[in-house]
């Protein structure tokens, strides 16, 4: 007994410190993965740095669902890699405990992790996803960083180009200034040439003032009489005004401060709720669509024609009626009136009646086309609220039960390759992941587009994992050779035979030769030049 509680805190003081080691790597890696994404958006903005840490940080908190069931993998991996390479986990077999009862404390701590990862799911993420994005719609709505080049036409502010020759650092001068002023029109424009300006902006930010010294504007000249007269000459002839100046002042709306977005805005989206909200949400998106369904239904039934084979069921079931004596008010067959068509009830009218009929008919069918459009529309958007909605709720509970798979996907399987480090361990690690990643999104947008249930499409990754770490599991604990070359060449021996294995052993040992002849040699060579 006091040997179990030792090994049990060995491999907890083992265990911790590598998991925390290669959390914050896989942190930093999917942060890295953010920045790269979004970097277009954060550069050339002249963001505050309290603005950037705050964005970071809220990123890192929104990024911990994905960061951290790699962790487990890796570190559960190397743990019991490293052990197997020392033979540790052989003295504890020998030692007759087996490898699930020398997983206990770890499983314990999983389990705990996993709950703790569920608490965090439900209760913490939807604030950080309130912050988080609302952020980053703040910063990619804020305008760019003024920043005229030389040489090129600059085009960052609305309605207006500048262009610029070249500008004087020391004085902050342009030099040789050509705008274009569109904000009354493309037809209506206005062309400003001066000698040099210079640019300021408000106190808020909100406003430039541009002082031009030297120039000219020319602009279209919109009277009506002038028009009137060059027109009769030239019709394509437009008449401009010229305005010649020394000193002239332009104020431009230009908004380059940061405006942070109200919270508001998200806390009807699904990223926003717990699952107590979600359950509330989908039960009121129910009865919504079951309205929706409901009114639709009227509403065919009041306006939709009934077909030709409808009309004949319903004359055949009326005419056995009749015959059964079941109606009390037809006892006869010739008392019923006579069932008349519509060509020869139209017939009947004049041509010009006929006519208007068939308009009212058509307008009422369009009407009644664009009426179910609108109607389809509503139940569109309630229904992808719906999946939103499911799909979120699901997503609670499948990252705690990643946890769990990713750690008897990776205890046992550093058991079987007993290597530690950060070689194998590291490429196993991140094939799994991106498999496990790629699955995961293939099911996220099954479910979000409605080809799949939400559960079905959320679950998927898990589902196809889960039955790889009971396998890996069952075989570590067996001391299944399962990745041990030995074994699969004694099962090609069997297969094939031994000349034939023998015969692909050494051709593939030639070319390996070969290729290291090759690559001294180019060694050699890299090293004389």
């Amino acid at each position: 007994m006091p040997f179990i509680k030792t090994l049990y805190l060995y491999l907890l003081k083992k265990f911790i410190p590598i998991f925390v080691m290669t959390f914050g790597i896989c942190l930093f890696i999917v942060l890295m993965q953010f920045l790269w994404k979004y970097v277009e958006d954060l550069v050339g903005k002249g963001l505050d740095t309290m603005v950037l840490g705050e964005l970071f940080l809220y990123a890192a908190l929104n990024l911990i669902p994905m960061a951290l069931p790699l962790a487990i993998l890796l570190a559960s991996l190397m743990t019991f890699g490293n052990m197997g390479e020392s033979l540790e986990l052989l003295a504890t077999k020998a030692a007759g405990i087996s490898l699930i009862k020398a997983m206990r404390p770890l499983i314990i701590l999983i389990a705990l992790i996993s709950i703790s990862a569920f608490f965090f799911q439900n209760d913490a993420m939807p604030k950080i996803n309130v912050k988080f994005w609302t952020l980053l719609r703040s910063v990619k709505q804020k305008s760019p960083e003024l920043d005229i080049p030389e040489g090129a036409f600059y085009n960052e502010i609305d309605n207006y180009n500048l262009y610029v020759k070249s500008k004087d650092k020391e004085t902050k001068t342009l030099k040789d200034v050509m705008i274009y002023d569109t904000s009354k029109g493309f037809e209506n424009m206005a062309v400003i040439v001066c000698d040099s300006a210079k640019m300021k902006t408000s106190a808020a930010k909100d406003y430039l003032l541009l002082t031009l010294y030297h120039g000219q504007q020319f602009a279209n000249f919109n009277q009506s009489g002038t028009r009137g007269n060059r027109n009769s000459t030239n019709k394509n002839f437009v008449p401009y005004s010229r305005e010649n100046f020394k000193e002239k002042d332009i104020i431009i709306e230009f908004d380059a401060g940061f405006n942070r977005l109200d919270e508001s805005m998200l806390e009807g989206s699904q990223v926003s709720k717990n699952i107590r909200e979600l359950q509330v949400s989908i039960d009121s998106l129910n009865l919504q669509i079951d309205s929706l369904n409901t009114d639709d239904r009227k509403f065919i039934l009041d306006y939709a024609y009934i077909p030709h084979r409808a009309n004949r069921k319903i004359n055949m079931e009326r005419d056995s009626l009749i015959n059964l004596d079941l109606s009390p008010k037809a006892k006869k067959a010739e008392d019923t009136p006579p069932i008349i068509g519509i060509d020869t009830l139209l017939a009947s009218y004049k041509l010009a009646d006929r006519v208007t009929i068939y308009q009212n008919a058509a307008n009422q069918s369009a009407s009644n086309d664009m009426d179910l459009k609108m109607r389809s529309g509503y139940k569109i958007m309630a229904q992808k609220s719906m999946r939103q909605h499911r799909t979120e709720y699901h997503r609670k509970f499948t990252l705690s039960f990643a946890c769990l798979v990713f750690f008897f996907i990776g205890a046992p399987l550093g058991a079987i390759i007993r290597k530690g480090g950060l070689g194998m361990p590291v490429v196993i690690s991140v094939i799994l992941f991106i498999i496990y990643y790629i699955i995961d999104n293939v099911g996220y947008k099954m479910a979000r587009d409605g080809v799949w249930e939400a559960w079905q499409g959320v679950w998927l990754s898990s589902f196809i994992l889960f039955p790889l770490g009971i396998f890996l599991t069952y075989k570590a604990n067996n001391d299944s050779a399962l990745l041990n070359a030995d074994a699969y060449s004694k099962f090609f021996k069997k297969v094939l035979g031994e000349r034939i294995t023998t015969a692909i052993s050494n051709s593939f040992n030639k070319f390996a030769s070969i290729f290291k002849k090759t690559g001294k040699k180019n060694e050699k060579k890299s090293g004389k030049v």
